[in-house]
């Protein structure tokens, strides 16, 4: 288990090198001038900050002395400065951060418990009401854009309910969990469902495939001839069994998590780490843009390092490959 661990972590460190090479070569060395590129717009108003910033990235070196400040710099947690929003990018991540991993998080739990437990229920009850219904909400949840039921949710539960004068959903912004955790709750309500909604729908769809396929082999059979309860044979054989093309699944949906809080925090008014690529984007900020990517290949290799790890909990034979 050791040695299956430390190779997934040597490979998730090469693959975060290789990106980090591919993001400096794609800002660093492809521009002509990459300190213009850097400053944006302000650039063009002061030609002594270019020169200035060219000295203090060391951009008037050879390449593979501007690698290596580029790499010192990153160990060292300096992330580069956003001349547009005049602040260290860290500090930038810093506020932005919590709020994207409060969603996803949240949204995470939401679409994981509620699919598996619905796929169950659904595969061990096949084509009843039950099972039906499930279809049903699996195919509404697929058929919503995100944006659309964040917007439907927003108009019934936040602005109808106040009209009637009830003001338990808010309407969107953020609460610290360390400031006060029932409004953090309260105020990501909405956002974990519409993010959660649409890919709570596979899962219930996957699980039901999968655990219904796992059901028929020739062990789960032998287990109920031995006696065994349906409900140990259900959970304790047939979903371990299940489960692992659903972390397949859980790995490919958190890496593209990005895509889907980008629009949550948009329709929310959610100033994460979606709304601000997006502002960076739009205003050509460059060391946000960077750093985005560098934390998105990081969060990316994080999970699936974890896919793996339950790969080898849940089948044993993983470990010993």
């Amino acid at each position: 288990m050791v040695r299956f661990l430390v190779r997934r972590l040597l490979t998730g460190i090469l693959v975060i090198w290789l990106i980090s090479v591919i993001v400096f070569g794609l800002y660093f060395v492809a521009p002509h001038n990459v300190a213009t590129l850097l400053l944006g717009k302000f650039a063009a108003q002061d030609q002594q900050l270019v020169a200035s910033v060219t000295h203090q990235l060391g951009l008037d070196q050879p390449i593979r002395v501007q690698y290596g400040h580029f790499v010192v710099r990153l160990l060292h947690g300096d992330l580069g400065y956003s001349y547009y929003s005049h602040q260290p990018v860290t500090t930038l991540l810093a506020q932005a951060l919590p709020v994207t991993a409060s969603l996803a998080i949240g949204a995470a739990i939401i679409w994981v418990t509620l699919g598996v437990l619905i796929g169950v229920l659904s595969a061990t009850r096949p084509r009843s009401f039950l099972d039906r219904g499930a279809t049903l909400f699996a195919l509404t949840g697929l058929s919503f854009p995100t944006f659309v039921l964040g917007l439907l949710l927003l108009y019934f539960l936040f602005y109808r309910l106040h009209v009637a004068g009830v003001d338990f959903f808010p309407g969107g912004g953020y609460v610290p969990l360390t400031q006060d955790p029932w409004q953090w709750a309260v105020h990501l309500i909405l956002p974990w469902i519409t993010l959660a909604v649409a890919t709570m729908a596979v899962y219930v769809r996957l699980t039901r495939g999968q655990l219904i396929e796992t059901l028929g082999e020739d062990y789960i059979r032998t287990a109920r001839a031995k006696g065994l309860r349906e409900s140990r044979v259900t959970y304790r054989h047939g979903l371990r069994a299940a489960l692992i093309p659903i972390a397949t699944q859980f790995g490919i949906d958190v890496a593209t998590l990005l895509g889907g809080v980008i629009v949550t925090e948009q329709v929310f008014g959610l100033n994460g780490l979606g709304r601000m690529s997006v502002q960076a984007v739009t205003n050509s900020d460059e060391p946000v843009i960077i750093a985005i990517v560098l934390l998105a290949a990081v969060f990316v290799v994080a999970a699936n390092i974890v896919v793996d790890l339950l790969y080898a909990v849940l089948d044993p034979r993983i470990r010993l490959s």
